[in-house]
């Protein structure tokens, strides 16, 4: 019977364990569609407006999708839990990935965020107390070492970095935390819950960013910038966390974030095929040094305690 009960418990864990890998991917999906569009919305649109603003309409479905549902509210801990989530993923990687984006291509972007599988994996170690093998630390520097090299030799060498570039290593510092403390959250609360708290939170700072937009830049975009604006709102900002959120939440949240590693490769596609943007050998070669040594450092297993 004792063997019996260990069989169907490995087994659930195998299922759990893909079920997460399954979720993370829907949401990278829908994510990786967010640098393109911010780069068709900031045509007409300021980059300002378009990280408050997304929010706003988000939170405002949040709130919607909270009351209609009757959810508990999250303790006093929590809140300042949601608070973190909410300067990453909500507040921190719109504004800095928005403005980077007004003078940088999306697909130059989607290299340097193709740290971000790392960075994530780093901050859900450090952040779940959990061990790594030393390999994973080695090829998680390598990866940053040669995001930082890709964005230096674009611009002409170390002192050719752009402020879109710093603007961007800030973006994936912001969402690794959003991602890893959302992730925790998200086995308490549930994965849309935790965005939408999320959002709820950072409503009030939010629809303050967006009227200083409107009324420094009042808001005259096409047809195509509105709907690219509403993406970013819509999914980018709220439906793609239900998955994300979701995968971390299963987990385990260091191999789950290393879905991650398809997105700069769809980035990369979606800047060629929406927005004509020319990718030469720099930019593959770049991207694919980021993402080898990202997916080498989520391989190593963690170590016992």
């Amino acid at each position: 019977m004792t063997g019996q009960s260990s069989v169907i418990h490995r087994s659930t864990t195998v299922l759990s364990g893909r079920a997460g890998l399954w979720w993370g991917l829907l949401g990278v999906t829908a994510f990786s569609f967010t640098l393109p569009f911010t780069r068709v919305a900031v045509g007409g649109l300021s980059p300002l407006f378009i990280g408050s603003a997304r929010a706003v309409v988000a939170a405002a479905l949040a709130a919607t999708a909270l009351a209609l549902t009757r959810q508990h509210w999250p303790t006093a801990v929590q809140w300042a839990r949601l608070a973190v989530v909410a300067g990453g993923v909500v507040v921190g990687f719109p504004l800095l990935s928005s403005f980077a984006l007004t003078t940088a291509p999306a697909s130059h972007a989607a290299v340097v965020v193709g740290l971000l599988p790392a960075a994530t994996a780093v901050t859900a170690v450090i952040r779940a107390k959990e061990r790594p093998a030393q390999s994973f630390w080695l090829f998680a520097g390598l990866g940053a070492i040669a995001a930082i090299a890709f964005a230096s030799l674009q611009h002409g060498g170390l002192g050719g970095l752009q402020w879109s570039d710093l603007l961007l290593f800030g973006a994936v510092i912001a969402a690794a935390i959003g991602y890893a403390e959302g992730g925790l959250l998200a086995r308490e609360l549930g994965s849309w819950q935790t965005v939408s708290w999320a959002l709820v939170v950072s409503a009030p700072l939010m629809l303050a960013f967006t009227g200083v937009s409107v009324a420094q830049q009042p808001p005259a975009a096409t047809p195509a910038e509105w709907l690219a604006f509403a993406y970013l709102a819509v999914v980018s900002m709220f439906l793609g966390f239900f998955a994300w959120y979701r995968g971390l939440a299963i987990g385990p949240m260091a191999q789950v974030s290393q879905v991650q590693l398809v997105q700069p490769v769809m980035n990369i596609g979606w800047a060629a095929l929406l927005l004509n943007e020319p990718i030469g050998w720099p930019t593959l070669f770049g991207g694919l040094a980021v993402v080898a040594c990202a997916a080498l450092a989520g391989r190593p297993r963690l170590l016992p305690r």
